[in-house]
C-alpha cells in the first residue's frame, strides 16, 4: 500500500504527466475544518496507509502550520511527517507530486519523507511577472522598479535553484537544468498572442514536454506579489530517474526514531544526524552520485546532479 501524500491545498495536487499515480489528500486550514474532523482525517490515512508526509509552502500562515502539528499532537503518532518547502506553490505541486510517483515503490517512509528535500535542489522554478513592484523573492534593483511603471515589460524571477531576475524577451532565459525535465506551466489568465515561458523558456531549456495548469494557485498571487503572473516548475517527470537518484545516496538509521533516511535530517522527527556521522561520510552519497557527504546532498545538489538527469538514463528497478 503507498504512503500517503498530503497537500495543504487542493490546487497544489496535480494530474499525473503519463500514468495514473495515487491522489494526494488535501488537508483544510483551520477556518474549513474544525479540529476532530482533521483528526479524524489524518488517523484515517494512518490506518490505511501505515504513514503520513504532509507537504507544505514554507510561507502557509502562522495559524495552519499550528493546526497541523496539533493534529499530530492529538494522534502522539511519530509516523507524520510535516514538511515546510522553500518553493513557490507551484512547486510544491510539482514536488508532491514526485513523492506521489515514488509512493508506490519500494523506498520505506523515513527515505521517501528525506528524499523530498534532496528532488527539492533539481526543481527549476520561478515566474513571468507583469510587475516586481510587490516581489521581494530576489533582489529588486531601482532600474527594475522603475520598468514595472512601463506598459508592456515583463519580467523573468528564477528563485530555485538559484535566484535571477532579468527582462524577458526572445533569447532571454535564466541558466536551466543539464538534465531531461519536463515544464509545467499555471497561469492566472489563459494564454493570448506571444508567451515567453513556453515560446522561448522551453525550447530554451530543452525541457521534454509542456503541461499547462488552470488555474493559477490560490496562493500563487500573495507569494509573487502580484494577481498577474506565469508560473513554472521544470522537474524530473520519469519515476524511475527519481528512483534512482534517491537510492544512489547511502542510507543511515536515525538515531532518535530508529526509521532510515538520507541526507543530514529525519523527514519525521526532524533529529539531525550527528555530526561525527557527517563528518565521516556516515551518510554519504554512493553508486551514480559518488562518495559524498551528507551536507552535498541535503544542503545542495552535488556536483554530479547532472547524472540522474541524463537523458538517456537507464530505468532504475522499484523491486515491486
Amino acid at each position: 500500500m503507498p504512503i500517503a501524500i498530503a497537500v495543504t491545498s487542493s490546487d497544489l495536487v496535480l494530474p499525473p504527466p503519463g500514468g495514473p499515480v495515487p491522489e494526494a489528500a488535501v488537508l483544510r486550514p483551520p477556518e474549513e475544518q474544525p479540529l476532530e474532523t482533521a483528526v479524524t482525517q489524518a488517523a484515517l490515512l494512518l490506518d490505511q496507509c501505515g504513514h503520513l508526509v504532509v507537504l507544505y509552502p514554507n510561507s502557509l500562515p502562522t495559524a495552519y502550520v499550528r493546526r497541523l502539528h496539533t493534529v499530530r499532537s492529538v494522534l502522539e503518532s511519530d509516523r507524520v511527517a510535516l514538511l515546510p518547502v522553500p518553493l513557490p506553490p507551484l512547486a510544491v505541486g510539482v514536488l508532491a507530486r514526485q513523492l506521489r510517483q515514488l509512493s508506490v515503490s519500494d523506498l520505506s517512509p523515513g527515505v521517501l519523507a528525506s528524499a523530498a528535500r534532496l528532488l527539492t535542489h533539481y526543481i527549476y522554478a520561478g515566474a513571468q511577472l507583469s510587475s516586481v513592484a510587490r516581489c521581494d523573492r530576489v533582489d529588486v534593483s531601482i532600474g527594475a522598479h522603475v520598468g514595472s511603471l512601463v506598459p508592456g515589460t515583463r519580467f523573468g524571477v528564477l528563485v530555485n535553484p538559484a535566484r535571477r531576475l532579468l527582462r524577458t524577451g526572445p533569447g532571454e532565459t535564466p541558466d536551466g537544468p543539464g538534465f531531461a525535465t519536463r515544464l509545467t506551466v499555471a497561469r492566472s489568465r489563459p494564454r493570448t498572442g506571444e508567451d515567453w515561458v513556453t515560446d522561448t523558456l522551453a525550447p530554451g531549456w530543452r525541457v521534454q514536454g509542456v503541461q499547462e495548469i488552470l488555474p493559477l494557485p490560490a496562493d500563487s498571487r500573495r507569494w509573487w506579489g502580484t494577481p498577474r503572473a506565469v508560473e513554472f516548475a521544470a522537474a524530473i517527470p520519469d519515476p524511475s530517474v527519481l528512483y534512482q537518484l534517491v537510492t544512489s545516496v547511502r542510507r543511515e538509521e536515525c538515531h532518535w526514531c530508529g526509521l532510515e533516511l538520507i541526507g543530514d535530517r529525519c523527514g519525521f522527527c526532524s533529529a539531525p544526524v550527528p555530526r561525527a556521522d557527517a563528518a565521516t561520510g556516515g551518510v554519504g552519497a554512493t553508486g551514480a552520485t559518488g562518495d559524498r557527504t551528507a551536507h552535498s546532498h541535503a544542503l545542495g545538489p552535488p556536483a554530479s546532479a547532472r547524472a540522474p538527469g541524463a537523458r538517456h538514463a537507464a530505468p532504475a528497478t522499484s523491486g515491486r
